[in-house]
């Protein structure tokens, strides 16, 4: 019995890890990525380059691949109790993370900065997203004639 619970919770970490290291991230590029290309493409054609779409949908393909197969793994190899523990670990991760993963949260927005400046063509612009100046992406945006900004209204953060 003590090694069941042992596996029990092996699985219950697993299920979290496999969540946070995939599912989250397929969250990241539905959630986060995806809306602010969109956004960006929409103020104007050019002011993301096609490869961060493509980019994107990679990390999706891969994600969805690699996070079925694991799911499938589990579901084949192990029993009820694993499965259960390995469930409430991925569910627990959601839980953890789901508010967190929209570009309303001022670190999604930095880490889609910091994983898509490489796809800017304008050099100040692209500056400004590495350095995540939200101020400077502003003022380059209005300098380009652009009206309106792809920087979405951050959620207050809780003290």
């Amino acid at each position: 019995m003590d090694v069941k619970i042992m596996y029990g919770a092996g699985l219950f970490f697993l299920g979290w890890l496999w969540f946070y290291l995939f599912l989250r991230q397929f969250l990241f590029n539905i959630l986060t990525a995806f809306p602010l290309i969109k956004k960006m493409q929409s103020l104007q054609k050019d002011l993301i380059a096609v490869g961060a779409v493509r980019y994107t949908v990679i990390s999706v393909v891969v994600c969805v691949v690699v996070s079925a197969v694991i799911l499938a793994l589990i579901l084949w190899l192990c029993p009820l109790y694993m499965q259960i523990g390995f469930a409430v670990g991925a569910l627990l991760g959601l839980a953890m993370f789901l508010n967190k993963l929209t570009p309303n949260n001022r670190p999604m927005f930095d880490i889609f900065c910091s994983g898509y400046y490489r796809f800017v063509p304008d050099d100040e612009l692209r500056t400004a997203m590495y350095n995540k100046k939200t101020g400077q992406i502003k003022n380059r945006l209005r300098a380009m004639g652009i009206q309106g900004s792809f920087i979405p209204a951050f959620k207050k953060e809780k003290a």
